[in-house]
């Protein structure tokens, strides 16, 4: 992978990144917003350490484990991403409460157009915020947006260290479980 220099990774602030989307997807997963790393490549989840791309591997969601250069082989799987907030930081606390409640309002727009079976949120407090749900936990929601349900994992980051490679497989492999009875 290739190393950035804080000057490169700084120019990426504020960058937007594409989705990776399609129509009638089985997953549309979500994550908070993208990172410098990932606003530098172009590539979501592309931080070093950060979990997303093994945890969906390793809960059968794709047969081997994509690099975030391969994400456009997603769709292929029924998958796809798109993130709350659309603009990059290097860390999500630099975003706003009305940020992650217009990144919510937009991202249910996206979500009717789309019309995936379920929208997996890649961390409770962003989805707390985004969707005004202070009691929402890992998990199933009881929230639709249209036909589409929705579920909160854990955030992938590295940083989030109370869940393990192996337990956030597990809570992905849920996932991957539900998705697969429908």
């Amino acid at each position: 992978m290739t190393r950035f220099t804080q000057e490169e990774l700084e120019a990426a602030r504020d960058r937007l990144v594409p989705d990776v989307v399609a129509d009638g997807l089985r997953v549309l997963f979500c994550g908070i917003n993208p990172g410098l790393t990932t606003a530098a490549t172009g590539h979501h989840f592309a931080r070093p350490g950060n979990r997303f791309w093994p945890a969906l591997h390793r809960s059968g969601f794709t047969p081997r484990q994509l690099l975030p250069s391969e994400q456009r082989e997603l769709p292929s799987y029924g998958l796809g991403i798109t993130n709350v907030v659309a603009r990059a930081t290097a860390r999500a606390d630099e975003l706003g409460a009305e940020e992650y409640r217009e990144g919510g309002r937009l991202l249910a727009l996206k979500v009717a157009r789309l019309r995936p079976r379920w929208l997996a949120v890649l961390g409770v407090t962003a989805y707390r915020a985004a969707f005004d749900d202070r009691k929402a936990r890992v998990g199933p929601q009881e929230r639709t947006i249209g036909g589409t349900r929705v579920w909160v994992l854990p955030n992938p980051s590295g940083l989030n260290a109370h869940w393990t490679p192996a337990t956030l497989a597990e809570e992905f492999g849920r996932l991957r479980e539900a998705a697969a009875e429908e």
